[in-house]
């Protein structure tokens, strides 16, 4: 099913989905098809990515906060997006490429600005998805860090139900994040995992501390997506939900499409497919990812 999802969003339609309200998230733009410009600034000035956020108007709804490189974004994070958002019954899914990650030290290969534009016309057209700053190049240039981002997200949308999603490579290095084991209390983890990622022995995956249990009375049954339902307890006793969306057929990764990048922009080459439409011409207008 989710196989199938990938290949219909090439052309960004998904009509038969429920149109998702994506007003009153300031600073977040949802995915109408607008490319994405820089803010208009001063010379000399930086772009104000972390200007304050305004109260939004509608906050009761549930939001997933997907962060990553997306460099480039590409029909794997779209599919692992539509999945989650089916299983979890998500009215938001906040595609955040990150400033600065702190455990890739050479950082991105394409700018932030490029992987904002580029993400932001991949989402084009899917009105649950929506650009999110929140991971944005921080002023004083320190690492973005998840947990700092989902806190302050928190405090945005106090209402709101906040999940984390994430794919299974993240999780396998969940005990090296910083503050890695408060990251599930902050926003329950959605984890994605593809074949022969089958994370069979979560607890030993997961910061030390930290116990899980499979509770099989709260799976939704009613989802096309599988959903398997954990609970997550820490050594204070706080409790927290943990799911996990087990084997999509999604067998893609950014790092395949940059080492062939060059043969992704031939209309002709099978490595298209792996980006929309949209995301290959922009790489091809402003020459990222080309081989030496």
């Amino acid at each position: 099913m989710v196989r199938m999802m990938l290949a219909d969003n090439r052309t960004g339609a998904i009509s038969e989905w429920p149109a998702a309200r994506a007003d009153g998230l300031n600073q977040i733009r949802p995915g109408r098809g607008r490319l994405l410009r820089k803010p208009r600034t001063a010379p000399g000035r930086r772009m104000p990515y972390h200007e304050p956020m305004l109260e939004p108007e509608d906050e009761r709804r549930r939001i997933a906060f997907f962060g990553g490189s997306f460099d480039p974004p590409h029909l794997g994070h779209i599919g692992v997006a539509r999945a989650a958002q089916m299983a979890l019954h998500l009215d938001t899914v906040l595609f955040a490429p990150v400033g600065v990650q702190p455990l890739k030290p050479l950082g991105s290969s394409a700018s932030f600005e490029d992987r904002i534009a580029m993400t932001e016309l991949a989402i084009k057209g899917l009105p649950q998805f929506a650009i999110s700053y929140a991971d944005a190049p921080a002023p004083n240039g320190i690492p973005n860090y998840t947990a700092d981002t989902l806190l302050r997200l928190r405090l945005q949308f106090p209402s709101a139900t906040l999940f984390n999603l994430m794919g299974a490579d993240s999780l396998l290095g969940l005990r090296r994040w910083h503050r890695g084991a408060e990251i599930p209390f902050i926003a329950p983890l959605i984890v994605a995992s593809r074949p022969g990622q089958r994370l069979q022995n979560l607890a030993a995956i997961l910061p030390e501390g930290l116990t899980i249990a499979e509770d099989t009375s709260r799976a939704d049954d009613a989802t096309e997506v599988p959903l398997r339902v954990f609970t997550l307890r820490n050594p204070k006793g706080d409790s927290t939900a943990f799911y996990l969306l087990p084997e999509l057929e999604i067998e893609i990764s950014a790092s395949d499409i940059r080492d062939h990048a060059n043969g992704a922009l031939d209309h002709h080459s099978a490595d298209n497919e792996l980006l929309p439409d949209a995301v290959r011409d922009y790489i091809a207008a402003h020459g990222l990812y080309r081989q030496a």
